[in-house]
């Protein structure tokens, strides 16, 4: 029998406000950005009520308690995926984790680092921020960006996996689960054929570690990155993980206090990672609330949150297959399917959905979810996306499709 999920509605503050037209708000955009619940919010701002200074910089109190603060949440993030302490880097998002590491792997003086004619490799189901880093590292050095396609179930086309990932191939950098149609990539499967030409694998977990177990060591990869203010936590928080031995070998990618082992007015030496990957004043109080987001989670249970998750997936794909002229877009089956539903409605642009059901209070995203080169291939020029997460429930799920209903009628689809 599955845990009592509805209980959770009540941590959250936000989902206690009303919206447009007196309506309870139905926040089904947590693949944007998730809700924060209390202690989150709490433990962030107690932060700066009670220990407020600058980590690893003073002598005093306040900055010994705000480094201890700092550190356990380190501690406490790397345990959340299955790694070590001084392989957790905080940064200020997904997004930078990702530009530090192509930065990294485009300076010459890295001991591991990409030049001419060495070959990057991707899929079409990429979110900008695992696409755009990588094309701009290629085009610096003189590399090949290459890329796995999308197949017509929605899935990925693998069938040149040995072809794609050859001798040149020097970086894997995949997605988890794809943030447009839910799909959750055959990681493992990926990674033997990277480790087969000895190459790394590039991990982008954004929607992914907030909502299923992910351990890095289990999956294999060489580096993560997953974004904090989709985990519940804080807005300004990512966390770049790698294996202690590679991040040894790669150059910092900012400069500046904190990061050095020794300065002179001619040149530098860094610090051990983590710090030398975390220059100036660090987000600490969003470190704090982080780790307060990951206790939140561990008390549930992350296979917990995959199981609620999955049977509300299954219930919107259901409904919506049901509905004449509303496509779902990506796997209609559940097997290897993340909470994230795109769909669209013949005839009515994905942005007037939106705006109709917003009238609703229900909060879903639409357009092309930066990710246009997937929007290409599938010939739209967007969707509209819902997106789940603990607080959400069976009864915003046919809220969502009553709702969708309405917006055929609004628009005289089939009529």
């Amino acid at each position: 029998m599955r845990p009592d999920f509805s209980k959770y509605k009540n941590d959250f503050p936000i989902l206690s406000r009303s919206v447009r037209g007196g309506n309870r708000l139905i926040y089904l955009d947590s693949g944007a950005t998730s809700q924060k619940p209390e202690s989150v919010i709490t433990a962030e701002a107690n932060f700066y009520r009670t220990k407020n200074a600058a980590v690893h910089r003073g002598a005093h109190l306040l900055a010994e308690e705000a480094s201890e603060a700092y550190e356990n949440a380190r501690s406490n993030v790397a345990k959340f995926i299955g790694a070590e302490q001084d392989e957790v880097i905080f940064t200020k998002s997904a997004t930078e984790s990702l530009n530090f590491l192509a930065t990294s792997f485009g300076n010459p003086n890295s001991k591991i680092h990409i030049k001419n004619g060495d070959e990057i490799v991707v899929s079409e189901m990429e979110h900008h921020a695992n696409l755009i880093p990588w094309q701009q590292l290629a085009s610096r050095v003189g590399a090949k960006l290459k890329w796995f396609p999308m197949g017509q179930d929605g899935r990925l086309d693998l069938s040149e996996l040995n072809t794609i990932i050859n001798q040149k191939t020097k970086i894997v950098a995949i997605t988890h689960q794809s943030n447009v149609l839910g799909t959750i990539l055959p990681i493992k499967e990926i990674v033997a054929a990277t480790k087969n030409v000895g190459a790394y694998v590039v991990l982008d977990a954004c929607q992914s570690v907030p909502h299923f177990p992910v351990n890095v060591k289990d999956l294999g990869i060489d580096f993560l990155a997953f974004s904090g203010h989709k985990v519940l936590g804080p807005t300004g928080i990512g966390v770049l993980w790698g294996k202690l031995e590679l991040l040894d070998k790669l150059e910092p990618a900012i400069f500046g206090g904190s990061m050095v082992d020794s300065v002179t007015m001619e040149s530098a030496t860094w610090a051990k990672a983590p710090k030398k990957f975390e220059a100036g004043v660090p987000n600490m109080a969003q470190a704090v609330g982080l780790s307060a987001a990951i206790d939140y989670l561990n008390a549930i249970g992350m296979s917990a949150v995959a199981e609620h998750e999955y049977a509300l997936t299954k219930k919107l794909i259901d409904g919506l297959k049901d509905i004449s002229s509303v496509n779902v877009i990506g796997p209609l089956e559940m097997q290897d399917r993340g909470g994230v539903v795109s769909f669209t409605i013949d005839g009515v642009h994905p942005h007037d959905v939106g705006q109709v059901l917003d009238q609703y209070g229900i909060a879903v995203r639409t357009g092309h979810h930066c990710a246009w080169p997937l929007m290409k291939k599938l010939n739209l020029v967007g969707t509209t996306r819902a997106s789940f997460h603990i607080y959400n429930d069976e009864q915003d799920v046919l809220d969502l499709i009553n709702a969708v209903k309405k917006v055929k009628e609004y628009f005289k689809v089939g009529a």
